[in-house]
């Protein structure tokens, strides 16, 4: 199992010497992968749905402190070695193409091939609007994005023309040092089963029961057979909460004694889990959510 562990980039009190002090800490506790989440700005009043919460709302207040996915990323490149560099997950119609592309392709190069693409198509139609950015047929445009970077990312004289976006031939370089780079596909809708299927190297669920995720996996490897895909080339992983006082629902998290976590742990990997990126959840902010982190890396997980 690898462990990944969502970094402090949102919160009341966002800075980068908690950022750097963190990432550094679970870096020596041996921890595979430092994660951000994708969010740009709000407004107060969202009619849509969040799809990760019982009633639909979205938690997060107008005044909480958010840091931008990609930049915070590149700062930890900076700070961190051997850590890969996670988006749980960055949500492909909120930046334009060729812009995005550029983002991810620098950001492989300068932490030296060490980025997780994790990518989806969001939820939220207000935020594209207030970015300016086109919500119809989303799905489609998703798809034409990823088809797009694999072009610009592989070819030494990359054009593009598709449905939505067209590019003439164009000078892009460099290009990521991963190839493929790896892109992990978030979703829990039929299209993105599909999706990961067709483009995905891993497919990343999030805060879901683990017979949801069981189900969707199920759906993902009969996606991949209907396109003569080996499914055994996919990973599949999940976010949960590590929240040791048990706070937040039991279905979504790793939660309780050190047996209590071992136990989920088991069921997880019986459903075919392979990498759970842990968002811890403690009282005392940055320290206090490290100290879970330090507790379960050093406690819990070597009995794996």
């Amino acid at each position: 199992m690898d462990w990944g562990v969502h970094m402090p980039h949102l919160g009341r009190r966002v800075t980068g010497e908690a950022i750097m002090a963190f990432a550094g800490e679970c870096e020596r506790l041996g921890v595979h992968s430092a994660w951000v989440s994708d969010h740009l700005c709000w407004p107060a009043d969202i009619v849509s749905r969040y799809p990760y919460s019982d009633d639909g709302a979205f938690a997060p207040s107008t005044d909480m402190g958010w840091l931008e996915a990609v930049g915070t990323l590149t700062f930890l490149a900076a700070c961190t070695r051997k850590m890969r560099l996670g988006t749980s997950v960055l949500i492909l119609p909120y930046r334009p193409p060729v812009l995005f592309a550029k983002q991810l392709a620098t950001l492989d190069v300068l932490s030296g091939g060490r980025l997780i693409f994790g990518a989806g198509v969001g939820w939220m139609r207000e935020e594209a609007d207030i970015l300016g950015m086109p919500w119809d047929q989303r799905g489609k445009r998703s798809d034409e994005y990823l088809r797009m970077f694999e072009v610009l990312f592989r070819d030494a004289a990359p054009e593009f023309n598709g449905e939505f976006y067209r590019i003439p031939q164009v000078g892009f370089e460099p290009k990521p040092l991963q190839q493929p780079l790896p892109v992990w596909i978030g979703g829990n809708t039929n299209a993105a089963f599909k999706r990961t299927a067709r483009y995905g190297h891993a497919f990343h669920a999030a805060f879901e029961p683990l017979e949801v995720v069981a189900h969707g996996w199920s759906r993902v490897r009969e996606a991949c057979e209907t396109i003569g895909r080996d499914p055994a080339q996919l990973r599949l992983s999940l976010r949960m909460f590590l929240d040791p006082a048990g706070a937040m629902p039991a279905e979504q998290s790793i939660a309780g004694s050190g047996e209590q976590m071992l136990e989920t742990i088991g069921k997880a990997q019986a459903v075919g889990i392979d990498h759970i990126l842990l968002d811890p959840v403690a009282r005392g902010g940055a320290p206090g959510r490290l100290d879970a982190v330090r507790h379960f890396m050093e406690n819990v997980a070597p009995k794996l």
